[in-house]
């Protein structure tokens, strides 16, 4: 049974300008996905969020799809749904190392991803944690990539002071000892 611990979540980013969201789950899990999908779209009207939604066959599909949309499509952010159930053999380990593997390389190569793929040993775990007014991981998917659009927004003009700037009034140029140029 899941633990009813209790945890911090953090505020819900405030946006100046629209955001665009999209959803890709997988319905594997029928009941489970609808649960999960519900959260998250509850999650990102709250912030005046827009998304669209589409659904591969597996939590397999899910990076790949998110891969794809980034790079034909102009969606500020991305939420993964599914859920992979523990079964009798080692797929259940592939399908959970290799779906959260792409996404965090996803994530690390610059996309704003909320990881909503619920990896558990059976589907009442799953229930618990994708019920809305429950642990309502979709929910959490959400707000996960929306603090990473925010964080990124934030960031999206600041320079790291690499390459070539306009010479500046205080910029020395080499040889050139009191600021004047030479022709």
């Amino acid at each position: 049974m899941a633990s009813a611990e209790e945890h911090t979540v953090l505020p819900r980013p405030t946006f100046d300008k629209p955001v665009k969201v999209l959803i890709v789950v997988s319905p594997y899990y029928s009941e489970i996905a609808e649960g999960l999908l519900t959260g998250a779209k509850a999650e990102l009207e709250a912030a005046g969020a827009t998304y669209e939604v589409v659904e591969m066959p597996g939590a397999l599909e899910i990076p790949t799809a998110i891969g794809i949309s980034d790079r034909r499509s102009n969606f500020d952010g991305y939420v993964a749904l599914g859920c992979v159930i523990r079964g009798e053999t080692t797929h259940y380990e592939t399908v959970c190392n290799d779906s959260s593997r792409a996404l965090s390389m996803l994530g690390l190569s610059g996309l704003c991803i909320g990881n909503g793929i619920l990896t558990v040993e059976n589907k009442k775990q799953a229930e618990v944690r994708a019920d809305p007014e429950g642990q309502n991981k979709g929910g959490g998917a959400a707000a996960a990539a929306l603090h990473l659009i925010a964080l990124a927004r934030k960031w999206a003009s600041a320079s790291k002071g690499i390459g070539f700037k306009p010479r500046g009034e205080d910029t020395l140029m080499a040889g050139d000892t009191d600021g004047n140029t030479t022709a």
